[in-house]
């Protein structure tokens, strides 16, 4: 019996447009190519590919060639990694934009993971002060999570993403199949932000994942279609209700503020995104268990999904002091108060300044296992 390819969809609700994110693992299976999908959502005749010297190889081609037989196509192929998520990409972006004398009516595709997507996105809302964009996620994390809601930027050497727009895309098209090519560092990555929807959203949604994480793993394309769905789904709700993060979206965050201080401290692209956002809702959980929000039991439990996962609990070793000065640069920080998000229960998170500065104190200083 030939098992059914998984395709679905949804829409985003946003102040600017609506928006749809498909779902599949149709492009590569069945002819329904990436072009044929995105193509609807292309306006004018000009077409810009951003991508890396790891995706390139792998999908590039057969995208530009198909999309060359209707539209003036340029591309323009980055170094892979967080580490180049800065103003020099973006410039490189800016230079075959204007070599190509490419005007408003161009469209920029982000073929990659969640540092294209960011830069892509970028680039796009600040040329000519915005033009159209489409996002081909083809990692993980950038399925579930950075390809959807409309935030772009790059990093500054004192902050990760503090420099960017809200910038919504014209459309998202999530291939699953992508996900075959992916390194299992990159795939656990990724799982960091699908467990971190259960951890402040949906506590039925955990138990889903602790029973179906081992296919997910094994590269089951239905169930991490399925994931990325729900994912999409909740993150969706969420930009419909605060899409430039004035409230409820800062929830989305959990583990980032602790994670973002890994990644600026031991300098990007040495921890991957997904790995210090999971050691930071660790340190998120054990700062809720202190607070009497969460159960040591509880706290356990994060940790043993994240172990599943393969991905780390615990942080490098960073001097208080300077996790702290870090931390002071959150977008999250307000009127000099550093604001966390941190789990009342699993499957409900909330963002508070209203902490025992010597608690988190404690917690950056916990031992590292």
């Amino acid at each position: 019996m030939v098992r059914s390819l998984f395709h679905d969809s949804l829409i985003v609700h946003a102040q600017s447009h609506d928006y749809p994110i498909v779902i599949t693992e149709k492009s590569s299976a069945d002819n329904s190519s990436m072009a044929t999908q995105i193509t609807p959502y292309i306006s004018g005749q000009q077409v810009l590919i951003v991508t890396n010297d790891t995706v390139a190889p792998l999908y590039l081609q057969p995208l530009q060639a198909e999309l060359e037989a209707q539209f003036t196509v340029a591309t323009c192929i980055l170094p892979d990694g967080e580490q180049y998520k800065n103003q020099s990409s973006i410039n490189q972006i800016y230079d075959v934009l204007m070599a190509q004398h490419f005007n408003r009516d161009v469209t920029l595709i982000a073929l990659g993971g969640g540092v294209i997507g960011d830069m892509t996105g970028f680039a796009a809302a600040s040329f000519m002060r915005g033009v159209n964009f489409i996002q081909i996620p083809t990692t993980l994390l950038s399925q579930v999570d950075s390809s959807v809601g409309g935030k772009t930027g790059i990093n500054h050497p004192q902050g990760k993403n503090m420099i960017g727009a809200f910038w919504q895309p014209q459309m998202v098209l999530a291939d699953m199949s992508t996900l075959q090519t992916l390194a299992p560092r990159e795939l656990s990555a990724g799982l960091a932000e699908v467990i971190k929807y259960a951890l402040i959203m949906d506590a039925e949604f955990l138990s889903w994942l602790e029973e179906n994480l081992p296919a997910m793993m094994a590269l089951d394309l239905a169930v991490l279609g399925e994931a990325v769905k729900r994912c999409c789904e909740y993150k969706a709700e969420v930009v419909a209700q605060d899409e430039r993060e004035a409230g409820v979206r800062a929830l989305l965050n959990f583990g980032h503020t602790f994670g973002h201080v890994i990644e600026t401290h031991e300098g990007y692209g040495n921890w991957l995104h997904g790995e210090a956002v999971a050691a930071g809702m660790v340190q998120a959980a054990e700062l809720s268990q202190r607070m009497g929000w969460l159960t040591i039991e509880e706290v356990a439990r994060i940790k043993h999904i994240l172990k599943l996962a393969n991905l780390p609990v615990t942080p490098p070793p960073i001097d208080p002091a300077i996790a702290l000065n870090l931390m002071g640069h959150d977008k999250k920080v307000k009127g000099g108060q550093i604001r966390l998000i941190l789990l009342k229960s699993l499957g409900e998170a909330a963002l508070t300044d209203d902490f025992e500065s010597q608690l988190l104190t404690d917690v950056l200083s916990m031992p590292v296992q």
